[in-house]
């Protein structure tokens, strides 16, 4: 399920855009305040909660005030928004600061209890691989709860510079379906999906654009051109926009996909890197000597 996307790229764009993401990160927020209210019906009380793809660290300290005794892991992969979170940490801090990327996470199997993710698939080159990764590290009946943008985010955007060229300006999405085949294929348990459209207007593209670039969601296709975009180029990107005006603003569309599953029990497969993987107590394991 690879999303053609260049990591170094992604690293690099959240990299910069560690110190202004909190400020025009406004969707970001309300998908994450929405996909936490989804804990809200489940009973259990974790010990360790790993947030991957944790910014600035808004989420991760959400999380601690749900749970108060937890263990909090902050992961991301872009070092400069790990040191953002520090200021969400506090002294003592609140949450632990780990440098990772969600598609090889540099923890034990079996060791989280929680696994939360706010709009970081997406950015994933291999959003399958990093599924399989959270049903590693979590235990037996753990709990996925992601949120991710499906493919009709930024549509507008995207329809607007394919009237001019045919190259890639605008990241590819995952179709909720192939996400929900993925975590089946992963090993995960009883997923349950949901999808939320959210419309966001602007006055005009140009700002549209420097919001994204504002929180690092630049194009990192790997089929992207290299070179900068020109003047006379983007005008008549803005131009083709302007066919989408209604009532005076330009609207951005952002399709949002929430998902949550349970790690199985011990005994039944896994999925890595396309090989069935069993795991059982040792326990279990019988044999006969004659």
């Amino acid at each position: 399920m690879s999303a053609g996307l260049d990591q170094n790229h992604v690293r690099r764009a959240f990299g910069r855009a560690a110190d202004s993401y909190e400020e025009h990160a406004v969707l970001q927020a309300e998908v994450g305040l929405r996909l936490r209210e989804r804990l809200d019906g489940e009973d259990f009380v974790p010990q360790r909660v790993l947030d991957v793809g944790c910014g600035p660290g808004t989420g991760s300290a959400a999380l601690r005030e749900r749970f108060a005794d937890a263990d909090i892991l902050a992961l991301d992969l872009a070092l400069p928004m790990l040191h953002a979170a520090t200021r969400r940490a506090g002294t003592p801090p609140a949450f632990a600061r780990v440098a990772g990327d969600a598609q090889a996470l540099p923890l034990a199997d079996a060791s989280v209890d929680l696994v939360h993710s706010n709009l970081c698939l997406q950015w994933c080159e291999d959003p399958g691989l990093a599924l399989a990764e959270f049903r590693r590290v979590l235990r037996p009946g753990g709990l996925l709860l992601f949120s991710t943008f499906g493919p009709d985010t930024l549509k507008e955007l995207r329809a607007a510079f394919a009237a001019i060229d045919r190259t890639p300006h605008v990241s590819r999405f995952v179709d909720m379906h192939d996400i929900g085949d993925a975590l089946l294929v992963s090993g995960f348990r009883d997923p349950v999906l949901e999808r939320d459209d959210f419309v966001l207007t602007y006055t005009d593209a140009r700002t549209l654009m420097r919001e994204l670039r504002a929180i690092g969601a630049t194009n990192a296709d790997t089929q992207r051109a290299r070179a900068l975009t020109g003047k006379a180029h983007l005008a008549r990107v803005v131009e083709a926009y302007e066919t989408f005006r209604v009532d005076g603003v330009l609207p951005a569309t952002y399709e949002v996909v929430y998902a949550q599953a349970h790690a199985p029990e011990p005994g039944q497969p896994r999925r890595e890197r396309g090989v069935d993987v069993a795991t059982f107590p040792i326990e279990r394991l019988r044999g006969s000597r004659r």
